[in-house]
């Protein structure tokens, strides 16, 4: 697997080794003491998520002000713009962001560890997304970072239309008075 720390190096982009022939193709999807070695952490995970998602979803930004989650997350059908967003006060890349496309084609996956917004952009006509997620659910804690709050200024891809929102992320808020970390 190659590991690449990405603008702010807590968020690392995991590329795994990938077998392939015209049978098909083969790769460890995840592996305890490889992802160890390549974050520099030692989490464990307690929850996997799957989701399905239509062309020009826009899922995000999402935290937990408690029972803060990393996520380490993928693609298995589809394209997203996937961004993690650094929501620790106390960080000196606080409010900025990096993004990188996960696909199925690519097998990237991105850790997004715990103190950050996360969000994605489904690129192609649908997309599944699984990620392990480092702490249980939490509803009473979830927040929401609106997607186009100026000051992050994210560079979403141009993908013709206007994203759909669900309720809950039409209604984020702007970073300066959100809930965040220290």
């Amino acid at each position: 697997m190659q590991a690449t720390r990405l603008r702010i190096p807590e968020v690392v982009l995991i590329e795994p080794k990938v077998f392939g022939d015209a049978r098909g193709f083969f790769y460890e999807s995840f592996n305890q003491r490889a992802f160890n070695e390549a974050t520099g952490t030692d989490h464990a995970f307690v929850q996997d998520n799957h989701s399905r998602s239509a062309k020009g979803v826009l899922r995000g930004l999402h935290y937990q002000i408690e029972q803060a989650q990393g996520k380490l997350v993928r693609v298995v059908q589809g394209a997203v713009f996937d961004v993690a967003v650094d929501i620790r006060k106390s960080s000196p890349t606080f409010g900025q962001w990096v993004g990188a496309e996960l696909s199925a084609d690519n097998h990237r996956q991105l850790w997004v560890p715990p103190g950050f917004a996360h969000g994605f952009l489904v690129l192609s006509d649908s997309a599944e997304f699984l990620y392990k997620t480092t702490d249980y659910y939490a509803p009473a804690h979830e927040r929401c970072i609106a997607w186009d709050d100026p000051d992050l200024a994210i560079t979403w891809p141009d993908i013709g239309m206007s994203p759909l929102l669900s309720a809950k992320d039409s209604q984020g808020q702007a970073l300066a008075s959100a809930a965040t970390y220290d």
